[in-house]
């Protein structure tokens, strides 16, 4: 440690101006070829030298066009056969998991001459960064610091040596997460604040970790990453808020939630439900029928094995993938449920390809259920795959009111797509002659009816322009009214919503803004100014109409969410909404957040009260009550981007509220069979005091997969006065009086009765002395990949 210090110290190069003062490939929302610093710092060196022999990335081809043998096969094999192709690419057609470029750049390194020191540097501080991308990060740092050593020989910027000092701390704390946060961890791993059992055991590579950003802060004390990841590593020793410097300090009172909040533990580890894998997916739900809510999870790796897990009733999950037919289900950065054949069991679909441009030109799978929570890939017959264009988002709802669900996916950099069910197992799609057939970078779609004609309307949020309100005329056409309501921004958004957070009965819009660097996150906590667009909550007047209303409710924090979703924490009848955050340099270790909804008025963040800070990122969340204790649970899907960034996923088990509450599925008989897009309203007397709750019935929001049937907190209700169903599809509406809370019914589209179902409680506190599949244990290679 003193000698590496004391070699930095020693280093004097002159200043010039900082290198990346613009913004990062990210904000061009384009493939990430350039993403790695390590690509970036050597652009700069071979700037300044003037080199014209700058390594090209690899481009990753497009996959192969399926062979005449593969289109006349069964479309669940001819599905399995086009994935293992991807997956069988993966070392030399995948940038990002492979290593083919490895080969190039050694080659390149290696006709150097021995003089050559500015470019033997950069190239080897290339492999090293792309090393510790993919995992292999011991070797990658060694690599990192023999690139610095041949650099001090060259006449280079200071500035280069800070963008080296900071990869390099970065790239220690790394491997502190995986000696501390993987290998040994606990409860407490990596989640914000760091305290008590999340502190590091091992600690070397955190204290390599500070020295560095303590580097770069000497000559650059305005470097926000820096100062925010030096504050974490101390945290991360458990010398923080004590030892950190005076000047760099970000003061403890800034990560204080704002109301006081019951801690949420992380049973994951201990219920064998923390997979380890990328980014990806997550959906709680019942696929086979028996009234318990089973989990899905997906990774983004082509070669990441889709996953079943079974709820067995009494507190234990098992790894069912084998069973459920699902093997050589590989990728899929997210996932949605739905019944689109209406046969009363729910089926699956998989979004693949997003972030990769061209080379992401990969089939998603609609996977169809038997009933019994078996699957068969149906995408080819169905009509889905004729044109596959990259993408992670998609939205199901019966648009034309006729009785069955239709599907739109949101593409990025080529047209939207529009699939109408034909009621016969087949889509066709008519995105054109629908007019929505949105260019854009799409991150994120949405169905709800705003303006309350029974016709559900369509939000798209792109990444790189303004976003859409495609206003359904219900003709089988659409018009763009986003610019005339005001709901056009954010202008680089992510994932939105639609929701009534007020209870009003009028659906409201949630979109968030995205930005790919920790600057404004760190500026945010020190109250500094900083440029990144504010998240945007558009309140509906029922009638078409929208305020934008974020500053008011108490959200204007800088939140960079990919993965999120809403539900009802606290059984209070007001959906609150967790926020899984970062982007995909490892430099993105900044908390996940969880905001309260308080009566409709405000929002509370609530995230480190809770435990909710997750550090690692943050993608598919669902809301789900998977002990049937009342209260809703929350599962999230963790991992990053690059194999070196692979994370096990997290339950966190809500500790109670003592209110009341109501599990309502509906069954649609004229309308859908999963009743997507129905309305419920539940009126509640307290004394002197009346109020209603509105639900409309979906799986939340853009990138996460809450059960269909509808958890509804009731606070200290303990009956309800009236509910009401209303099916946009007929336009009727069911009422039913004196429902009793804390129970599980069943409404079947009109019937004038409703089913009271089995609620047995299946506490996790079972699990733990059961024997649950612990087959896929924290450890440093992504599931499947190498």
């Amino acid at each position: 440690m003193q000698n590496e210090e004391q070699t930095m110290r020693r280093t004097t190069t002159p200043l010039c101006t900082d290198f990346l003062a613009g913004r990062s490939p990210w904000d061009t929302a384009r493939p990430m070829l350039s993403l790695m610093r390590g690509r970036l710092v050597t652009a700069l060196i071979l700037a300044l030298i003037g080199s014209t022999g700058c390594h090209s990335p690899r481009s990753a081809d497009s996959p192969r066009s399926d062979h005449g043998d593969l289109a006349s096969q069964d479309s669940h094999d001819r599905m399995l056969d086009t994935l293992a192709k991807i997956k069988a690419d993966i070392p030399t057609q995948n940038f990002f998991l492979g290593d083919a470029d490895l080969v190039d750049l050694q080659h390149q390194l290696d006709v150097q001459p021995d003089h050559a020191y500015a470019m033997r540097g950069a190239l080897l501080f290339e492999i090293g960064s792309k090393n510790v991308f993919l995992g292999q990060t011991s070797k990658g740092i060694q690599q990192q610091k023999a690139a610095f050593n041949l650099l001090r020989q060259a006449e280079v910027p200071q500035s280069v040596f800070d963008k080296l000092f900071f990869s390099i701390g970065v790239s220690h704390l790394r491997k502190a997460e995986n000696d501390n946060c993987i290998d040994a961890h606990t409860a407490g791993s990596c989640i914000f604040p760091i305290r008590e059992d999340g502190v590091h055991v091992h600690q070397d590579e955190t204290l390599r970790a500070i020295a560095y950003f303590s580097r770069v802060l000497e000559t650059r004390p305005d470097h926000l990453p820096s100062r925010w990841l030096l504050n974490l590593s101390y945290m991360a020793i458990g010398r923080y808020p004590d030892d950190v410097p005076e000047s760099f300090l970000i003061p403890p009172d800034a990560f204080e939630s704002e109301q006081t909040f019951p801690r949420f533990v992380d049973r994951a580890p201990e219920l064998g439900l923390n997979t380890f894998s990328l980014a990806g997916g997550a959906i709680a739900d019942d696929f086979d029928g028996d009234g318990l809510l089973d989990l899905v999870v997906s990774s983004w790796s082509p070669a990441g094995q889709l996953r079943l897990y079974h709820h067995h009733g009494n507190g234990t999950f098992s790894d069912q993938t084998e069973q459920a037919g699902l093997l050589g289900i590989y990728g899929g950065l997210n996932l949605l449920q739905a019944d689109f054949d209406n046969d009363g069991d729910l089926d699956l679909l998989v979004l693949r390809g997003g972030w990769l441009g061209e080379s992401g030109r990969h089939p998603n799978s609609l996977l169809r259920n038997d009933g019994d929570g078996h699957f068969r890939d149906v995408t080819f017959d169905a009509g889905l795959a004729e044109h596959n264009f990259p993408t992670q988002t998609a939205s199901w709802a019966d648009y034309d009111n006729d009785g069955d669900l239709d599907l739109y996916v949101g593409n990025e950099g080529f047209p939207n797509q529009l699939f109408q069910n034909r009621s016969d197992g087949t889509f066709v799609e008519i995105g054109t002659d629908a007019g929505v057939a949105d260019p854009g970078f799409t991150k994120g779609v949405c169905w709800g009816d705003y303006d309350g004609d029974r016709f559900p309307d369509l939000y798209v949020s792109n990444l790189d322009g303004p976003n859409r309100l495609f206003r359904n005329l219900g003709n089988g056409r659409f018009v763009d009214v986003a610019p005339e309501r005001g709901v056009a921004g954010p202008n680089v958004s992510f994932p939105l919503w639609f929701w009534d957070y007020n209870n009003d009965g009028a659906l409201d819009i949630y979109v968030a803004s995205f930005s790919q660097s920790v600057d404004p996150i760190a500026a945010d906590f020190l109250d500094l100014p900083h440029q990144t667009e504010m998240d945007c909550l558009y309140q509906g007047d029922g009638a078409g109409g929208f305020t934008e209303v974020a500053a008011e409710r108490n959200l204007q924090r800088v939140t960079q969410p990919m993965g999120s979703n809403f539900g009802d924490l606290d059984n209070d009848g007001y959906l609150d909404f967790y926020l899984g955050t970062g982007f995909p340099d490892f430099e993105a270790l900044v908390p996940n957040q969880m905001f309260r909804n308080v009566a409709g008025e405000s929002f509370s963040n609530v995230t480190t009260a809770g435990g909710f800070g997750h550090l690692q990122k943050g993608h598919g969340i669902a809301f789900a009550d998977l002990d049937h204790d009342g209260d809703q649970d929350v599962m999230h899907e963790l991992g990053g981007w690059f194999a070196g960034d692979a994370y096990g996923n997290a339950l966190f088990e809500n500790p109670g509220f003592g209110n009341h509450w109501i599990v309502v599925k509906l069954v649609g008989t004229e309308s859908n069979a999963a009743a997507i897009g129905a309305r419920i309203r539940v009126d509640l007397s307290d004394g002197s005091t009346q109020r209603s709750i509105y639900r409309w019935v979906n799986s939340g929001g853009s990138f996460g997969g809450n059960p269909l049937r509808q958890h509804i907190g009731l606070g200290p209700s303990n009956r309800i006065t009236r509910l009401e169903v209303f099916w946009p599809t007929t336009g009727k509406t069911q009422v039913f009086e004196d429902v009793r809370a804390n129970q599980f019914i069943r409404i079947t589209e009109g019937r004038s009765d409703y089913e009271p179902l089995p609620y047995k409680p299946a506490p996790f506190s079972a699990a733990a002395t059961a024997t649950p599949d612990h087959s896929h244990h924290h450890h440093h290679t992504t599931d499947g990949q190498h």
